[in-house]
């Protein structure tokens, strides 16, 4: 990892920092759109913005991808920030290295919309890939950060207890995992963490949670039974204050018998893969998670 490399990113997070302040949610919402509007996307992927029965929703690929294989995408931002907008540099650059096809999914936000209806909008999402578009569940992967990682979990919860065909495996990125904030890198982290803090999450949770339950296992996943998942795969930078979320989940799934696989990148932030432009690492691992996915596709 390049040293000069990191330090700029740091550096550009110091500064985003700065000239964060509090506001509404439409205030947070725009300035992380105006945050992250500077970060280019991939070159050679296509766009293609439409609705999913009412939710908003994004084609991304390149010219020669296989059609009959989705990623589902689902963004981070605490569940009440973020979007399709947010995340195409990420995005686009999973498109680039993906066989398949990706969906970035617009969800509904809290506190407008909290627990379970971003689940809800994720399986409505899945269930028109299988039963509307014809795409196979073995050729589905779902993948999220941070809030989308936790989220990534809960939808493949979701499918699994209703009965339908399982996809073909999750990518989760630097998933908030646990609402509760019990794990102990919240504090023996919170120096090196130049995103995450906890007063923040405990907003953010407090916004989502559902009837403000925030040990819900809908929200806390690692409260959840993962029993009969897919593979997942699960990648964390370990300057974060949620590096224990990802341990605990990989933990989580391993005692609930699935396969799971746990990568740590040292001394990289909180979803480290969205500064990709500029942090060689960043494009290591999408491309070592693409090729992930690409392997478990029918």
């Amino acid at each position: 990892m390049s040293a000069d490399e990191l330090k700029t990113v740091n550096e550009l997070l110091r500064a985003a920092n700065a000239a964060v302040r509090p506001g509404s949610w439409d205030e947070r919402r725009a300035g992380m759109e105006a945050t992250l509007s500077v970060f280019p996307r991939a070159e050679g992927v296509a766009l293609q913005p439409f609705r999913i029965n009412g939710i908003d929703a994004e084609w991304q690929a390149r010219r020669d991808v296989r059609e009959d294989a989705v990623l589902l995408y689902l963004h981070g931002g605490g569940y009440a920030v973020g979007s399709i907008a947010t995340h195409r540099p990420l995005t686009t650059e999973i498109a680039a290295g993906f066989d398949g096809r990706v969906l970035s999914l617009g969800y509904r936000l809290a506190p407008e919309h909290p627990c379970p209806a971003a689940i809800e909008d994720a399986v409505a999402a899945y269930r028109w890939l299988t039963d509307d578009q014809g795409v196979p569940a073995a050729n589905v992967v779902i993948a999220g950060d941070s809030a989308g990682g936790g989220l990534t979990i809960a939808t493949l919860v979701a499918i699994r207890d209703a009965g339908l065909a399982l996809p073909a495996g999750g990518w989760c990125l630097s998933p908030w995992a646990d609402l509760t904030q019990t794990s102990g890198t919240m504090t023996s982290k919170a120096a090196d963490d130049l995103i995450i803090t906890p007063e923040t999450l405990n907003e953010y949770a407090a916004a989502y949670a559902p009837g403000g339950d925030v040990s819900d296992p809908r929200a806390t996943v690692i409260n959840a039974s993962l029993k009969g998942l897919p593979p997942l795969l699960i990648q964390v930078g370990t300057a974060e204050t949620l590096l224990g979320d990802s341990i605990a989940l990989a933990g989580r799934a391993s005692a609930d018998d699935v396969a799971v696989t746990l990568e740590t990148w040292p001394g990289l932030p909180h979803v480290f893969h969205m500064f990709a432009a500029m942090l060689g690492e960043a494009r290591v691992a999408i491309a070592g998670a693409t090729e992930w996915a690409n392997a478990r596709i029918a």
